[in-house]
């Protein structure tokens, strides 16, 4: 049986967003790939949700754990062994690693740490994103506060409006 209710203004934000991104990618003919640690799978989730994602989406991958980033998207174990895994460098490897193996012109990237505690040094919240297209790489680190799921939910907003800026480049 179905069930009656209604969406939150913030989903109905980060899908209008997330439908402006794809929007922006198809008017280019370019493709998008995804790398995530600490979003976990939502930032994914954000774009999936919007009919005609398939035209742009060619894949995306959870790389949660420091060996699963190096073997899967090509960060470099000598940085993870130096830097842990929340540094602005893994972020953009990741995003390099999700073009490579999803042949896409452009690629977001999450990591950091959800909480409810710190991880490596880094307090809850410390979130580092990484946006890259054929000209250009962005990144940008974040210091949020409030639960897990909010510091979650604040990564993936963060990481659209990243693409977006890059996709504006």
């Amino acid at each position: 049986m179905a069930q009656v209710g209604h969406v939150s203004p913030e989903a109905a934000g980060r899908a209008s967003r997330a439908q402006a991104v794809i929007a922006a990618l198809n008017a280019r003919g370019v493709t998008l790939g995804i790398a995530e640690s600490l979003t976990g799978g939502i930032l994914c989730d954000a774009f999936v949700s919007v009919p005609g994602t398939s035209a742009v989406l060619r894949g995306s991958v959870t790389a949660y754990a420091p060996d699963a980033k190096s073997r899967v998207l090509g960060v470099d174990s000598a940085l993870l062994d130096e830097h842990g895994t929340v540094h602005p460098e893994v972020a953009r490897q990741m995003a390099r690693g999700a073009c490579e193996i999803f042949e896409a012109d452009y690629a977001v990237a999450t990591t950091g740490v959800a909480g409810p505690g710190p991880s490596d040094g880094h307090p809850a919240g410390t979130v580092y994103l990484a946006a890259i297209g054929p000209r250009v790489t962005a990144t940008r680190y974040l210091l949020l506060s409030g639960p897990r799921a909010a510091v979650r939910t604040a990564a993936v907003e963060a990481g659209l409006a990243l693409l977006g800026e890059v996709l504006r480049d």
